[in-house]
Parts: structure tokens; sequence; C-alpha cells
């Protein structure tokens, strides 16, 4: 029979879910809307179904645990705490929840540490000891990992740089402070960058603001859009800040960056890059690579969040 845990990543705008064996092999991936579900409850029983679903087409197959990758979650607990780009409020207890439908090993950890998790043992990061991982979508986050363990500090919420105030008295953020990394890095952030330099420049936008994305933007700057670039420049200026300012923390051998606002490749990094090296301590500069991730979006938490469970079954082996 064969053997796969379920890697689960709740995101701010879509839930993804795969079934993966030990070696990283991934099947049945699916997803849903995560904002359809106000309610946990509703979301987990959803969410069991589907995977019971699944799991009814595929014979002599064995589920032996859940992994989830959430925003704001806590490893230790197996909570999802306040989390910003959830509808959900205050501290939900997830894997309570799931436990409700599943007689299995559950481990929650954050999205973005889960991604890292996946990047190490199964992309760009193999065999690396010290390296960040960093989330640009819905919101904006980080997974540290140094000498070889993830970091979550001692109430399990380090690798929050997406909530690191980068503008003092900068732009609003979901979690309610002003000028956080979040507010200009994430794919909202960068939207609102855009329309905020067409306003400057006296344009409107060639399409209704609700329909501007950063793939648009993209586009855009592909056909050599001079506000297009401009925004890609100001967005990886900041981003660039950031992640020197982060170094000094950890030293990491390489910097990640996840999500499908990298697919606007050196339009993007080259700014990021050029930032980066700037803004860094002497000691730092020209060590420190900054990379794609090596796995595919969705994938690299997904695998993350079903490494929990397979790292677990090994330590304990």
């Amino acid at each position: 029979m064969k053997e796969y845990v379920v890697g689960i990543d709740i995101g701010g705008t879509n839930t993804v879910f795969g079934f993966v064996d030990q070696q990283g092999n991934c099947i049945q991936k699916t997803s849903f809307e995560t904002s359809l579900f106000p309610e946990p409850k509703e979301f987990v029983e959803h969410l069991s179904q589907k995977i019971q679903e699944v799991l009814t087409q595929l014979p002599d197959t064995n589920i032996i645990g859940i992994g989830i990758g959430a925003p704001n979650g806590n490893f230790y607990n197996g909570t999802i705490e306040f989390a910003p780009n959830l509808k959900w409020k205050g501290i939900v207890h997830l894997t309570e929840m799931f436990k409700t439908y599943f007689h299995l090993p559950i481990l929650l950890t954050n999205d973005a540490n889960a991604a890292a998790i996946g990047e190490m043992i199964y992309g760009n990061a193999k065999g690396m000891k010290d390296f960040i991982l960093i989330t640009l979508g819905t919101g904006v986050g980080s997974g540290i990992v140094v000498n070889g363990n993830m970091v979550y500090g001692h109430d399990g919420f380090a690798g929050e740089l997406g909530h690191a105030i980068i503008i003092p008295e900068g732009r609003a953020c979901g979690c309610g402070r002003k000028g956080c990394l979040e507010a200009y890095c994430s794919a909202k952030g960068i939207n609102k960058t855009y329309l905020d330099f067409l306003k400057s420049e006296g344009k409107t936008p060639e399409i209704p603001e609700t329909e501007i994305t950063p793939h648009f933007i993209f586009e855009k700057a592909k056909a050599q859009d001079k506000t297009a670039l401009k925004t890609y420049d100001y967005t990886g200026a900041i981003l660039g800040l950031a992640l020197a300012n982060s170094v000094a923390y950890t030293s990491p051998e390489a910097i990640f960056i996840f999500g499908g606002i990298t697919n606007a490749g050196d339009i993007l990094f080259e700014p990021i890059k050029k930032s980066f090296e700037d803004n860094l301590l002497n000691i730092y500069k020209n060590k420190i690579k900054i990379l794609p991730s090596g796995i595919k979006e969705n994938d690299a938490a997904i695998l993350g969040a079903a490494s929990l469970i397979w790292n677990t079954i090994a330590t304990h082996s």
C-alpha cells in the first residue's frame, strides 16, 4: 500500500492541497477559494470532505498524516492566530478541528515556514543550512533556517519579515500598523504603487482599478511602459533594503523569493539585487545569492507542509 501525507497550503486567496509521498512527488493537487468559508469550522468540514473524495479515487493508498501551512500558523499550538489576510478572527484551533475528521498526526506551521521547509528538502536550498525564503503573494511572509533548523522563536512566531516596518508612518498595513514591508511588496502593495504613480503623472489606468494585478503591470513593463518599470524599480528597491537588513541577523548563504510575482524575472530581481548590495554591510557584500524558488508556485508550501510529518516520522524511526 502506498503511503502519502496530505500537504495543505492555506492562503489568503486560495487553499491548495495534495498527496505527497516521501520522495516529494505531489499528486491529486486540488484547490478552492479560502474566502468562500467565513467560518473556520465550515472550512475544515469542506476540506476534510475534499480529502476523503480524493482518497476514494486512490486505491491501495494510506494517509499517514496531515501537514498544514497557514498564515500566522503556530507550530507549537496548532493554531492560526490573528491572521490579517484571513476572514477568521482571533485564535483558531485548526488542528483540533481536523482531528474531528482524521485520527492521524496533524501538524501546522506558518505558510512561509512550510514553503521554506519545502525549499530545503526538495528545492534549490537542498544541502543549505542557512537561508531565508520570502513569499510574495496576498501578503509577504518569510521562513528563516539557521544551522539546518527552522527558526520558530519562543512563541512560534519568528520570521515575520513582512511586518517589519520599512517606512515609518507609511502605508496602512492589514496588521493594523503603518509602513510594513507587506504594504509595499505584496500583490496589493505593487498594485497600489502602480496606481499611485499613475495618479502622480496625471494618468488614468487603462482598465478598472479593481482589475489591476501584478501580472498586468508586468505585461506593461515588458512593453517598456515607464510607469510599470518604475513600479518594479520601487518595489525592488524596498525589498532589497529589507533583505539587506535581514542579513545582519542570520548571515544566510542565500535568499529565495517565492510566489507568482517572481514571474516578472529580471524586471523584479535586478532592482532587488542592486538595492540589496547597495545596502549591505561591507562584510556581507557579494557573498549572498538572491534566487527564485526551485519549486513551482504552490508546490513549495504543499511539499513543506507535508514534510512536517515526514520529518517527524524520520526523526522517531
